[in-house]
């Protein structure tokens, strides 16, 4: 079970970094299992992660180097129709595989969820919502069970915490195995706790300010929903034999007072703040509870490494790297270079990209794309105070040319969608 929130901060995870925010439950998987310190989300954005996440190949190598958005003018990416999916992967290996919550991956035919390997499919298309409270995009409804469009009442974090525990009860009446990929729109603005969660919070901390108070109060009443679900695995007695994951999409995006701390910047920027993500794995058949790892890798590295725990054939296309070694116990000693790349629209970003790479304790970023290369050791300077490209040009000429020839193959997928000229 991977359970994917949206723009959570490094630092609103308690576990993480103590502060005015408490996710006991969240806290508890990496308690009752290993705590990462050191992994990153393969963009600072949400649908280049989420295509990353699901196909364990670069975002730009399947078609979403951006954002892809309900209006085609503001979007910035095509999934590639015919890659496989973690999904589809999974399906042939003998699992039911559901994902409930936030799609993120296009609105329409070759590209929704049913047809990308999810035989069960109950959330949101889209990339926002309006309000969490009406569910809609630009005034469109994009919820949906399976292909029929619903109309559920609610907030969106407790409609789809209580359809992930819909699922589990089912799911523990089969033999089957299962993947259920839970996607939350939360903690993505708008930020909208309800109003007595907001109400604790402000009792408890009169001294933050209403933004703040906001975003704590969302991210605790998403974390219990998260505690809810939790508690359905193990009274369906399924806790023992299920893999749990908890990560998300990008950093916190500092406008709505999200917390990234201790890194530096948020979401969109190429600075740890965008990139370092909470990374939590629970599995009592394996992992010793209160294990913490340091490895560096990208949350991609979850497709092979959910295709080896179910027994499945790896293809040699993935970019990505089991984590199954050190669930084990074992290290990940094979270097490797951590690529990312992100493309926009608007005046900020004129419908270019800009990309960073790491190799070792080394970063070559921009963090757009008419900015120049920044280069830092993050051995050295893990909060990115420093930039050495003008003292140290012969690795940022190494870096750019492996950074560049990863531009070159990303740029053999398309990243709109094809059209048939009328003859």
């Amino acid at each position: 079970m991977l359970i994917f929130t949206d723009d959570h901060g490094y630092g609103d995870v308690s576990a993480y970094h103590p502060s005015d925010v408490r996710t006991p439950n969240i806290d508890r998987i990496g308690a009752e299992g290993m705590l990462f310190t050191a992994m990153r989300a393969n963009c600072t954005v949400c649908s280049p992660s989420r295509a990353a996440l699901l196909t364990g190949r670069y975002a730009d190598r399947v078609g979403v180097p951006g954002v892809i958005r309900t209006r085609p003018e503001e979007s910035w990416g095509y999934f590639a129709p015919g890659v496989p999916t973690l999904a589809d992967e999974l399906k042939k290996a003998g699992y039911h595989t559901g994902i409930i919550g936030k799609w993120h991956l296009g609105l329409e035919s070759p590209n929704l969820p049913n047809e990308r390997g999810f035989e069960f499919f109950h959330g949101f298309l889209g990339d926002m919502m309006d309000s969490f409270t009406t569910h809609l995009r630009h005034g469109n409804n994009y919820m949906r069970r399976n292909g029929e469009v619903i109309e559920p009442q609610g907030h969106a974090t407790d409609i789809f915490s209580d359809w992930a525990a819909d699922y589990l009860r089912e799911r523990a009446k089969a033999k089957q195995p299962f993947f259920l990929y839970l996607a939350y729109n939360a903690p993505h603005f708008p930020i909208e706790p309800p109003d007595d969660w907001l109400a604790k919070v402000k009792a408890r901390a009169p001294h933050l300010d209403e933004k703040r108070a906001k975003n704590v109060a969302f991210v605790e009443h998403l974390d219990d929903r998260i505690g809810r679900v939790l508690a359905v695995l193990k009274e369906s007695g399924q806790e023992e034999n299920i893999v749990v994951v908890f990560t998300a999409d990008n950093g916190g995006s500092l406008p709505h007072a999200q917390n990234n701390d201790p890194w530096r910047g948020g979401k969109q920027d190429h600075y740890d703040g965008g990139l370092r993500v909470p990374f939590l794995v629970r599995w009592p058949a394996q992992i010793k509870p209160g294990s913490r790892s340091d490895y560096a890798g990208l949350n991609f590295d979850l497709f092979p490494t959910f295709l080896e725990l179910a027994g499945a054939k790896l293809s040699p296309e993935l970019d990505a790297v089991s984590l199954v070694p050190l669930f084990k116990g074992g290290t990940i000693t094979a270097p490797r270079d951590l690529y990312f790349v992100r493309r926009e629209g608007g005046p900020q970003y004129g419908g270019k990209s800009y990309e960073a790479i790491i190799r070792g304790d080394w970063k070559l970023m921009q963090n757009d794309p008419f900015s120049p290369l920044e280069l830092y050791n993050l051995k050295a300077d893990p909060q990115e105070k420093t930039n050495l490209a003008a003292t140290n040009k012969k690795l940022v000429n190494e870096l750019g040319t492996a950074l560049r020839h990863h531009i070159q193959r990303g740029g053999a997928t398309p990243w709109q969608e094809p059209t048939h000229a009328t003859p």
